[in-house]
């Protein structure tokens, strides 16, 4: 399998201390200082949860505190959604299929029931028998039959997911297991803007492999400049997103994947098929105030093609925007996002 980033962040320094213009009494200057320095003071961390690494940065004078919550929200969440962590709550459930989970799995479990449901089912938790059929959760691959496919598919179908708000009991049915894999990332990226936001931190950035999330604008004003990579070249971008107070995040076909006799399998399955999505997009960014909304898209959006993403989208343009990359390597972005993406490539507004 080969792991590669999708978005990478392009980070243009900070200054450390605002110039001001004009006559001011040294002691009203000295404190103008003092507060410049401490709305800029950084603090940053890696974190390795969820599969993946995680950088976090944070700018002012709690941007420490900010670092130190979030690492412990990220370890905390991440013990609670494993699917291959004995402890975790989603471990348990696979095994036991009725349990009382917390407030967090219970709200994202109905979050992805609903977008499934929206979606006509291009989205759906409840896949996770086939990934592991398909070997990625253990990294032992293998291409499995058509009947095999076909006696785990007929069991897929999150909408027979029973939740009790009232208990925040779940009940899965006998062979179902579900896997938070494709919206958690972008929840914990929600969770921590929330926690830099109550530490009073204003500017800040976290990346959770390749999922962005901008806190408010850097400390100079300006947007988080995200690059936005070629689904064909690491080294190069096809575009870059001037971000603020949001998350970017993409999925494409060449995230995870394994090579057999000659061709290519990636992770993103489609839940009609129970096989690699093979429709006409080669990667997906969703641009949202929503974490969490913004993982759960890219996926979907993948999933359904171009012509149903873009559709998809102008139902739901108010929600969020996208970058859409074809199979023909054609850039297509919404039209809410054209004054802050640019790129040395053409590319396609596309409009409600």
């Amino acid at each position: 399998m080969k792991l590669k980033k999708l978005i990478c962040i392009v980070m243009v320094s900070v200054l450390g201390v605002l110039s001001f213009a004009g006559c001011a009494k040294k002691q009203d200057e000295k404190k103008t200082e003092t507060s410049s320095e401490a709305s800029t003071q950084e603090a940053s961390a890696q974190v390795f949860a969820m599969d993946t690494y995680m950088n976090l940065k944070a700018y002012g004078k709690n941007a420490q505190k900010a670092v130190d919550d979030a690492k412990s929200e990220i370890e905390r969440l991440d013990q609670l959604w494993s699917a291959v962590d004995k402890n975790s709550e989603i471990y348990q459930l696979n095994q036991k299929k009725k349990m009382k989970v917390s407030d967090e799995t219970l709200e994202l479990i109905e979050f992805a029931k609903k977008k499934s449901k929206e979606s006509n089912d291009a989205f759906d938790i409840s896949i996770y028998p086939i990934v592991e059929l398909w070997g990625f959760p253990t990294q032992k691959y293998r291409v499995p039959s058509d009947s095999e496919i076909q006696k785990l598919l007929k069991n897929v179908n999150s909408q027979k997911i029973k939740i009790n708000k009232k208990t925040n009991v779940v009940t899965l049915e006998k062979n179902m297991k579900i896997d938070l894999g494709g919206i958690a990332k972008g929840y914990t990226s929600q969770r921590i803007a929330k926690i830099y936001k109550k530490d009073g931190v204003k500017s800040g950035v976290i990346s959770l492999g390749g999922n962005v999330q901008a806190i408010g604008t850097k400390t100079d004003g300006s947007r988080w400049k995200v690059g936005v990579q070629s689904p064909d070249d690491t080294e190069s971008m096809i575009g870059a997103y001037e971000a603020a107070d949001e998350a970017v995040i993409t999925s494409g076909a060449y995230e995870r994947y394994f090579e057999k006799d000659g061709k290519t399998y990636h992770h993103i399955i489609d839940p009609a098929t129970g096989k690699p999505s093979e429709k006409d997009l080669k990667s997906v960014t969703i641009i949202s105030k929503n974490g969490t909304l913004s993982d759960t898209l890219s996926t979907t959006l993948f999933v359904m093609g171009k012509d149903k993403a873009i559709s998809y989208w102008k139902e739901h343009s108010k929600e969020f925007n996208m970058i859409l990359v074809d199979e023909n390597n054609k850039v297509y972005i919404s039209q809410g996002i054209k004054d802050h993406f640019s790129s040395d490539s053409d590319f396609t507004v596309i409009k409600k």
